[in-house]
């Protein structure tokens, strides 16, 4: 090369050098304007984040459950893997790879162990918990057991819980997932929600691609009939795709595995206004348990059970004539309450003979950090009655004679899933009662 070329050369170096160098600058400082312009980047991330955190959980969790769970009673393929155990769970135990669609719902799955709430916990809902341990726990956790005997004894496809709101439909479902073993899928009408065109019916696809390789499964949606209500002709097209989508992979759990043996998933629904309800959805859920208002017999069981680390008073009130503390008046005066009402008032209560012993402490120039718990006196019937702006006992009288309860017993179409002569005992028990305006505390006290 003659040295005027080199010279040429040198020259078009910069040249060349600006020519390849500016897109790439270019480039990367749109990208970071664009970055710093998108309000959603940060939440974006995080997302991304949980949602690789999720996957890498689940991974632990299904590793960890396949190694310990040695006696699984899955029925086995022998013309395919013949006396060759090993060689069947090491084919059954494929590494759990997750699409980014199902890492989004793998955020909602909960595990067994991490389910506070078990059937113990449940009081007066005795009947539909020994029904729903005979239609859907043991079908799930014995798949052995019934499917080698007929193909109609599987799971039930869907279960729908439905009642007035505070009746225990959630914590039933939580303690389902609990007491069966199953992997629980807390979905929530949020997750479903997306922006763009078609990400909803992806992430409605991956619940159900999920719960296969979670199996068993249990998908909880509570309140669906805001997920899947019924279809009308004016609603907006992305929902009427999501519920289309959704019955699609639904009717597909009817298939069986690859090991022959039926899907051990179940959708579990819950909801306080069945009439919205899709019919097409309510075909798919031949499982329906009316959770109603609960009688004098649940009633004294939410009582035993909310109370039982409470300290009552176990004594006689004033003159003798009745007792401190009669749960059999509170029963009584609690007629037409639901679960989560008499849990509150019990709360509410609960506070009384706090709040009277600091009083006391506080009259007395006695410093706060003298207080002992065993010096509070035990509850009694009266601090059930008074406090304005509490759920006190008699409040249920009140909604019987404003009609509510008869609008949710109509709702249920059951008459809150009691029988009919339970109905007109129930009628009988609370026409009976005082009216909660004339209830005296006083009269309570003596």
């Amino acid at each position: 090369m003659v040295p005027g070329d080199r010279k040429t050369l040198v020259s078009w170096l910069p040249d060349v050098l600006l020519l390849i160098g500016f897109p790439i600058l270019a480039y990367f400082s749109v990208r970071e304007v664009l970055k710093r312009l998108d309000p959603d980047a940060g939440a974006k991330a995080e997302a991304q984040q949980k949602a690789l955190a999720a996957s890498n959980r689940l991974q632990s969790i299904f590793s960890n459950h396949d190694r310990d769970d040695d006696d699984d009673d899955e029925p086995r393929d022998q013309d395919e893997y013949g006396d060759d155990d090993a060689a069947y769970r090491e084919d059954r135990r494929e590494p759990l790879v997750l699409t980014p669609m199902e890492q989004t719902i793998a955020m909602e799955v909960v595990t067994p162990n991490e389910i506070p709430v078990t059937f113990q916990d449940i009081g007066g809902l005795d009947g539909i918990i020994e029904e729903l341990r005979e239609s859907v726990i043991y079908p799930l956790t014995m798949p052995h057991l019934y499917s080698s005997h007929s193909s109609l004894l599987t799971a039930p496809s869907g279960v729908l819980l439905y009642g007035p709101p505070g009746c225990g439909k959630t914590m039933l479902a939580k303690a389902l997932a609990r007491e069966s073993g199953a992997r629980f899928i807390n979905l929530h009408i949020s997750t479903l929600t997306e922006k763009w065109y078609g990400d909803s019916n992806k992430l409605v696809a991956a619940v159900f691609s999920l719960a296969r390789k979670l199996q068993p499964t249990i998908v909880f949606i509570d309140e669906i009939d805001a997920v899947l209500g019924q279809r009308r002709s004016g609603e907006h097209e992305a929902s009427g795709m999501v519920k289309a989508e959704f019955m699609t992979h639904w009717d597909g759990l009817a298939s069986s595995t690859r090991e022959g043996g039926s899907q051990r998933i179940c959708i579990l629904g819950a909801t306080n206004r069945i009439q919205d309800i899709d019919e097409a959805i309510l075909r798919r859920m031949p499982k329906k348990f009316p959770v109603g208002l609960p009688n004098a017999g649940q009633r004294r069981s939410i009582f035993e059970l909310t109370l039982r680390e409470t300290k009552v008073d176990r004594g006689v009130g004033q003159g003798g004539r009745k007792k401190a503390f009669d749960v059999d008046m509170l029963v009584k005066l609690s007629a037409g309450m639901s679960g989560s009402d008499i849990k509150e008032a019990c709360r509410d209560a609960a506070m009384v003979p706090v709040r009277e012993y600091i009083k006391m402490q506080s009259r007395e120039g006695r410093s706060m950090r003298g207080i002992r718990s065993e010096n509070v006196r035990g509850l009694q019937t009266e601090d059930f009655f008074g406090m304005r702006g509490s759920v006190g006992v008699g409040n249920g009288l009140q909604r019987r004679r404003t009609g509510e309860v008869e609008d949710e017993d109509k709702m249920l179409g059951t008459g809150s899933g009691s029988s009919k002569g339970q109905q007109e005992e129930e009628e009988d028990e609370w026409r009976d009662v005082e009216d909660p305006d004339e209830v005296d505390v006083e009269d309570v006290r003596r």
